[in-house]
């Protein structure tokens, strides 16, 4: 069961990124403040979820949510300042697009860029203990998902509407084969 507060303050946001270990496209990143009496059955990390429970949790989330917003960071913004800062500019950018400021953040992982004039606290699996950060983790993966199924329609040959922009073997022999879309992450190692 996911707990609802680490800090106990009533705007506290959860922030979770989806797609830093891909080899194309953008690193998506989510905040979410939830209400203290949400409650939503099989949220979870999102990837303990399936595909049709994590659009199921999204809605939910969307529609119950005090305040939700999702961010990106480019493939050149990746290049240019290593995936770790832009997965930080991402959650940076979803906290500034909240509609309700946040009072603190738990974010998932070990590591955050401390975003000004706000306490934040680092948790590692947080997306599997709390609901915020789980609610975060659902939006940046099934948002991300999305782009990359639009961005499939225009590079079929690379099958992101499976991969999602992961290293799998169909990728990495369409880069063999075709060579780099403008949506690589050019300062990965691509074969």
């Amino acid at each position: 069961m996911l707990l609802a507060s680490y800090s106990g303050r009533p705007r506290e946001a959860g922030l979770d990124e989806a797609g830093r270990g891909c080899l194309a496209g953008p690193v998506f990143a989510a905040a979410v403040i939830l209400p203290p009496d949400f409650a939503c059955a099989y949220l979870n990390d999102s990837k303990q979820m399936t595909a049709r429970r994590r659009e199921l949790a999204r809605a939910q989330i969307c529609r119950e949510a005090v305040a939700w917003a999702v961010a990106e960071a480019s493939p050149d913004e990746i290049a240019s300042i290593n995936i770790a800062n832009a997965s930080y500019l991402a959650m940076h950018r979803a906290v500034a697009a909240l509609a309700v400021a946040p009072e603190f953040l738990i974010v998932d992982g070990n590591r955050f860029k401390p975003y000004p004039s706000l306490e934040h606290c680092c948790l590692i699996q947080g997306d599997a203990r709390y609901q915020s950060i789980a609610a975060a983790s659902v939006l940046a993966k099934t948002f991300r998902d999305e782009r990359m199924r639009e961005l499939a329609a225009k590079f079929p040959e690379y099958g992101w509407e499976q991969n999602a922009g992961y290293p799998t073997g169909r990728h990495r022999d369409a880069i063999r084969t075709h060579g780099p879309t403008p949506h690589h992450r050019m300062g990965f190692r691509l074969l």
